[in-house]
């Protein structure tokens, strides 16, 4: 047993580091322009949101992005207000992870290890970024299908198996472990993915995987959060709002669950692909119904974190 679950906190590991070396080799590529982009998004919230969604598009991490954006407000570069619409483009761009690896991509693990492990020996900058895009790939690929390898050998355990039918009675235990997984792991896309591995195993329903998803999006603030310790009272601010921005979507999503997993079927049959269509849809509705009343939300949070 033990075995087991070093095996599978190695495929967790392993992930984290595809993303990883992933996003620094998009930082190195593009210095610092993502800083640039990200100052530039304060004409109006649609132009934050958009600028939002595709860095995090770019660099397969929101919570980059929000380390970033707090940074940026704490500096007084970026108002609070204009934060909020990168916040929500953050939410949009994190599932564009979820939407390439919930297909069977494991053809590509041996070719992008080939062609990307020599170009991290070389000298040009630009052949360097490329072999860390990927190799960054292809461990996360390699990590995906170790989630899926353990699936059935972690499920047989009594322990974990009771844990799948609990989650998949009761909706509420299966947000409170996407928070955690997610608040522990420091990366929702890992969560999820986990989750979409049990799903293609046809361990975890759909209704499950999307509670754990959602989970997944508030266990994720935890890292805006910590970036806002000890900074100025706008920078703290954003971090609340990423709280809140995800706390609100859920609380709202929650009651609805079932008849979106039914809606969902419609649409996609694979199981990874269903839950990496949630992830977008949900973002997507969540994020533009705050934006419609992004004054009354940077009001609001200005009044309760007064």
């Amino acid at each position: 047993m033990n075995h087991i679950f070093s095996l599978f906190a190695i495929y967790i590991a392993l992930f984290l580091f595809g993303m990883t070396v992933m996003r620094q080799g998009l930082l190195h590529l593009q210095e610092k322009k993502m800083s640039n982009w990200l100052k530039n998004a304060v004409d109006s919230p649609f132009k934050s949101l958009i600028m939002g969604t595709a860095v995090t598009a770019v660099l397969q991490s929101s919570s980059a992005v929000m380390i970033m954006t707090v940074g940026l407000v704490a500096a007084g570069i970026i108002p609070f207000r204009h934060s909020i619409g990168i916040i929500l483009g953050a939410n949009i761009g994190t599932v564009v992870t979820l939407e390439i690896i919930a297909f069977d991509l494991t053809w590509l693990i041996f070719p992008l290890l080939i062609i990307g492990i020599p170009l991290l020996f070389t000298r040009s900058q630009l052949l360097f970024c490329v072999g860390c895009l990927l190799f960054g790939f292809s461990s996360i690929l390699i990590a995906i299908h170790g989630f899926e390898t353990l699936a059935y050998p972690l499920s047989s355990l009594s322990l974990i198996y009771d844990w799948l039918l609990s989650t998949n009675e009761s909706k509420l235990l299966a947000v409170s472990v996407g928070i955690i997984m997610s608040a522990i792991i420091q990366s929702s896309s890992a969560v999820t993915a986990i989750a979409m591995s049990f799903m293609n195993e046809e361990f975890l329903n759909l209704p499950s995987g999307i509670a754990i998803m959602l989970g997944a999006n508030i266990g994720t603030c935890m890292t805006a959060w910590l970036a806002s310790v000890g900074g100025s009272k706008e920078s703290k601010l954003t971090a609340y709002a990423h709280i809140w921005l995800n706390l609100l979507g859920v609380i709202l999503f929650f009651p609805f669950i079932h008849y979106f997993a039914v809606w969902i079927n419609y649409i996609a049959t694979v199981p990874s692909v269903q839950l990496a269509h949630s992830a977008m849809i949900f973002n997507l509705l969540s994020s533009f119904i705050i934006l419609a009343f992004i004054d009354k939300f940077a009001k609001f949070i200005q009044w309760i974190h007064r």
